[in-house]
């Protein structure tokens, strides 16, 4: 088994999926038609880190404004937290207004859950989720790109830094070519 993310979970005999930028992309474009056919945001709230990448292709196409607040498992660089905290507060910018809450991956709904409790306590006129991906039998957005229990491989996350070298990332040695 290789070592994934521990809010991406995979089963055991699926092999990861490997997402490109232009398949995240193409995603990206069917989320926003998807909203676009049932609600009209005024504002996007993207959830940081990797959230505001989808948030951002979102908000461009639906030509809306752009924010992020930060829920995270992390804590400094190598430790995860069991559950994640908010480390910044929603956008002010949300009170009285439509608002779609974007992030990359939803499976418990631990932070999707924190990012609507803050969305909702600076009074937003009506507020929906959005993800990239979902998994199976987890919590389930208003709007979803994509429901797979494969572990993901996201193109933001393929290599990292590491001195001033760009490197495959440790988490996917073994699982993934340079």
């Amino acid at each position: 088994m290789y070592p994934m993310n521990p809010r991406e979970p995979a089963t055991s005999n699926s092999d990861p999926f490997d997402l490109t930028w232009e398949m995240f992309g193409e995603l990206s474009r069917a989320l926003a038609l998807r909203v676009a056919r049932e609600y009209e945001p005024e504002i996007v709230v993207g959830i940081a880190r990797a959230g505001v990448i989808p948030a951002a292709i979102i908000a461009s196409i639906l030509r809306v404004d752009l924010y992020s607040m930060t829920i995270s498992r992390r804590a400094g660089t190598d430790e995860v937290r069991e559950r994640p905290e908010v480390l910044t507060a929603a956008p002010g910018h949300a009170a009285g207004r439509r608002v779609l809450i974007v992030d990359e991956l939803a499976t418990s709904g631990d932070t999707m859950r924190l990012a609507l409790a803050g969305v909702r306590g600076v009074g937003p006129a009506e507020v929906r989720t959005a993800v990239s991906f979902s998994r199976p039998g987890g919590y389930t957005p208003d709007y979803v790109a994509l429901e797979t229990d494969q572990a993901i491989i996201f193109p933001w996350d393929r290599k990292v830094f590491e001195g001033r070298e760009l490197i495959v990332n440790p988490r996917y040695e073994g699982v993934i070519d340079d």
